[in-house]
């Protein structure tokens, strides 16, 4: 089954440029593209769509609130940032993932298809990690921060935190302390490597 995509971006070249690069893959629709989120709920529900590009400038000072209330409204939706400028990180967090303007054509293609194994591994079951969360954990259970665990994997922090995020949704802990032993349960590390 296809992902459907709905982008919503002000600028209607970067809307473009970004749909057909996702329209080239096989498994993306983009289903719709908006220039502001005013009446992205109803489009969402319209077209089905599963996963959201959104420039979080759209937003303003209130995207952690409308974020929380369209994932309310559509649980299954993935959220991903499309970041045209400089950002706090904070703003980033709320989003399942970010999409950086000068992101090359692989480096979009590579990320899309790392978003849609999230969404799949999120619908078969919501507890099970995917090899790449499973790293991150790992990492993080051994007390690595997001930029060394970025260079280690050949990622960006963006999507450091994207997974970390993840992990947390899937599994319900937020401290690092409660993460580690969680590793340490389902015998993701040694108690030797915390030494």
């Amino acid at each position: 089954m296809s992902n459907r995509v709905i982008i919503c971006e002000a600028s209607e070249i970067i809307a473009i440029g970004l749909a057909e690069i996702i329209d080239g893959m096989a498994q993306f629709d983009v289903v719709a593209r908006l220039d502001s989120p005013e009446h992205l709920s109803e489009k969402i529900t319209a077209t089905d769509a599963n996963l959201l590009i959104l420039d979080p400038m759209l937003l303003g000072f209130h995207s952690k609130d409308f974020l929380s209330q369209l994932g309310k409204e559509h649980p299954n939706m993935v959220i991903i940032a499309l970041v045209s400028s400089y950002l706090d990180h904070s703003m980033l967090t709320p989003f399942g993932g970010v999409i950086e303007i000068n992101d090359t054509k692989s480096k979009v293609i590579s990320k899309m298809n790392e978003f849609a194994q999230s969404e799949a591994t999120k619908n078969t079951d919501d507890v099970e990690l995917s090899k790449r969360e499973t790293d991150v954990l790992v990492a993080v259970a051994k007390g690595m921060m997001n930029k060394e665990i970025a260079d280690q994997m050949n990622i960006s922090i963006h999507t450091v935190i994207s997974h970390r995020k993840n992990i947390t949704r899937k599994t319900g802990i937020k401290s690092v302390s409660g993460l580690t032993v969680y590793a340490l349960l389902n015998n993701l590390i040694d108690e030797k490597d915390l030494i």
